[in-house]
């Protein structure tokens, strides 16, 4: 496949994933992904089988995949973030060496790909675009970065703290932001853990423990699916939640008298228990986390 076709390719593949993502507001399904056609033809976007995906009409990887690993499990390859930060993506193993050898290509010709992350069997969220940026042929690894920081960091090299917590943000705000509220909100069934309601778009995936902290882990044991007002709430400390899932709300605001918001959204959740919890007990809130957040909603009251 020549170059203006393999640009065309993943300029389609970026418009119909937007699209079929609503703006990768939604994870997609592996059934979903294999309806992608590219010049009237059905064309795979991801391997079933292998972490690296290279048709044989291109000439460098055109997605790579972080399968599923359930709660409590460790990981077959641990993708993290390393201390510029951004993302390492683990080499396959001596078997799969030409998939290595594909997103050497990549990193040569600089071309954008597309990294689908397994949120729940069968489900993924993409991320989109990404590059690699490096190898580090010492660690087995590729560097992998979000357009954002692609050409302003330099890996391997010392860099500006400002540099590296601009990197950071980003790579969190871009790549792992949007993991953490796919799996979140798939646990959830896509309900407010507080009133149940099911907008998608009005939902977010609340950290009981802040992600700037320690133990603010990206993962659905320190996640809570909320609508925006609860979120919110939950954010300043107006609503807390106890470590066996009833909510409070704060003292002095059941003493308010407002509007309906205040009355039936808030102070009618006072002492009641989560509405939405996930069916998977090792995807239920961590007790641990949440005896951390409560404690902190009850000294800031």
């Amino acid at each position: 496949m020549n170059t203006e076709l393999d640009a065309r390719l993943r300029r389609e593949a970026d418009q119909w994933l937007t699209v079929r993502t609503q703006d990768g507001t939604r994870p997609i399904r592996w059934d979903e992904l294999e309806e992608f056609e590219f010049d009237g033809r059905p064309f795979k976007l991801k391997d079933r089988q292998r972490g690296i995906r290279k048709p044989r009409h291109l000439t460098a990887a055109l997605s790579i995949t972080t399968t599923y690993t359930p709660p409590g499990r460790a990981p077959r390859y641990a993708d993290e973030i390393g201390p510029d930060g951004l993302v390492r993506y683990k080499w396959r193993d001596d078997a799969q060496e030409s998939d290595n050898s594909a997103l050497r290509a990549a990193l040569d010709k600089g071309v954008p790909l597309f990294w689908f992350v397994g949120v729940a069997p069968g489900v993924y969220e993409p991320l989109y675009p990404v590059f690699v940026v490096a190898e580090e042929p010492e660690l087995r690894q590729f560097v992998i970065a979000p357009d954002a920081v692609r050409g302003i960091v330099t890996p391997g090299q010392q860099i500006d703290e400002n540099l590296r917590r601009y990197a950071l943000r980003q790579t969190r705000q871009r790549l792992h932001q949007p993991v953490f509220r796919a799996t979140v909100l798939h646990a959830y069934e896509t309900r407010c853990a507080v009133c149940s309601l099911r907008h998608s778009s009005l939902l977010d995936a609340a950290h009981i423990v802040p992600d700037r902290d320690e133990d603010g882990i990206a993962s659905v044991r320190n996640g809570l699916a909320m609508c925006k007002i609860h979120h919110a709430a939950f954010d300043v400390g107006v609503l807390g939640i106890r470590p066996d899932l009833v909510v409070e709300i704060r003292a002095d605001i059941l003493e308010e008298v407002d509007g309906p918001m205040l009355e039936h959204g808030l102070k009618a959740r006072h002492g009641q228990r989560l509405m939405a919890v996930p069916r998977v007990r090792a995807q239920r809130p961590d007790t641990d986390l949440l005896e951390q957040r409560y404690a902190a909603f009850r000294k800031a009251g």
